[in-house]
């Protein structure tokens, strides 16, 4: 049997095709493992790569919690560094104060050589010395001001004492007195006393000041030192009313007396005039005075009476009354 040459040839084709084919597919499927092993490695690098950096991340949070807790810790050690210095410092400064006040108590350097007494009249500046009690050589710092103040204070006339140390060895005394503004005639005597009833001192005369009379405080408690009772400072107060009055008429310099026995019957003596000036009570004493000074005038050399004691409210009218024993 004869064989077709045309068959052999198409086997021959169809073999080499078929060839081609796998040669081809074999091609693609290396292309495609390649491809794949590419993104394989593509994907490797990128999932290391987040890794990586989540890895820096963790330890760089890390680090900064390290570096906060050295810093907490930093901040805590510096805090008690802090106060034990400031717990030296001052352990170091109360040494310091208790030995200079030791060295101070005993050094010589600190004893008194001088004793200043200032804006002192009438009380002398070696009885205020005498009172303080203190003492040339005496520590200066040995003595409390309160205590010293006290004892001056003991004399009737001394209302503040201001004490001042002068370093090294200067004391300072300022000295604010009470003044003698009226006397009370008591048992002979005459007893001086300030604005606000304080009793200075029991003398023998008036020394020409406004003497009151007349008044309720005990005898036992008219001393120096002390002062007048609630009803004498009552009318005290009154009295300054009518001083005060007199002066818008230049009469308080020719006053000489003031009875204030009966509070509602005050009564003025103006010795130079040689008359006696009933007031009545404390109250409308500008209208009174004013006529009490227009019967001066009028009634120049006679001595008198004045009743300016009336009801002003009632038309009473201020009238003078001579004295026939004169």
């Amino acid at each position: 049997m004869v064989r077709d040459p045309y068959e052999d040839y198409g086997q021959a084709y169809d073999r080499e095709f078929e060839e081609r084919l796998k040669r081809k597919k074999a091609k693609e499927r290396e292309k495609r493992i390649k491809e794949m092993k590419a993104r394989r490695k593509e994907d490797f690098d990128i999932d290391t790569e987040e890794v990586i950096k989540m890895t820096n991340k963790n330890k760089i949070q890390q680090e900064e919690v390290k570096k906060r807790k050295l810093s907490q810790e930093e901040k805590r050690r510096k805090k008690r560094n802090k106060k034990i210095f400031l717990v030296l410092e001052i352990v170091l400064i109360i040494g310091m104060i208790a030995g200079g006040v030791a060295f101070a108590m005993i050094s010589p350097i600190f004893n008194i050589k001088n004793i200043e007494v200032l804006n002192n009249e009438r009380v002398s500046s070696e009885t205020i010395i005498s009172l303080s009690e203190l003492k040339p050589e005496q520590n200066i710092f040995r003595f409390r001001k309160n205590s010293v103040s006290h004892k001056i204070k003991e004399n009737a006339y001394i209302k503040e004492v201001k004490i001042q140390r002068k370093l090294p060895g200067t004391i300072q005394i300022e000295i604010e007195e009470r003044q003698h503004d009226y006397s009370v005639d008591f048992l002979g005597k005459y007893a001086y006393i300030s604005k606000q009833g304080y009793i200075l001192e029991i003398a023998e005369e008036a020394k020409q000041k406004i003497i009151m009379q007349g008044i309720e405080t005990p005898e036992d408690q008219v001393v120096a030192g002390g002062r007048l009772n609630k009803e004498d400072l009552e009318k005290l107060e009154d009295v300054i009313k009518i001083m005060n009055a007199t002066k818008e008429y230049e009469l308080d310099t020719k006053v000489t007396s003031i009875d204030i026995t009966n509070k509602n019957e005050y009564s003025i003596y103006l010795e130079t005039e040689k008359k006696k000036v009933y007031l009545g009570d404390a109250t409308n004493l500008s209208n009174k005075m004013l006529y009490v000074n227009a019967i001066l005038e009028e009634e120049k050399e006679k001595a008198g009476e004045i009743f300016a004691n009336g009801d002003f409210n009632n038309k009473f009218r201020v009238y003078f009354r001579e004295s026939l024993n004169v």
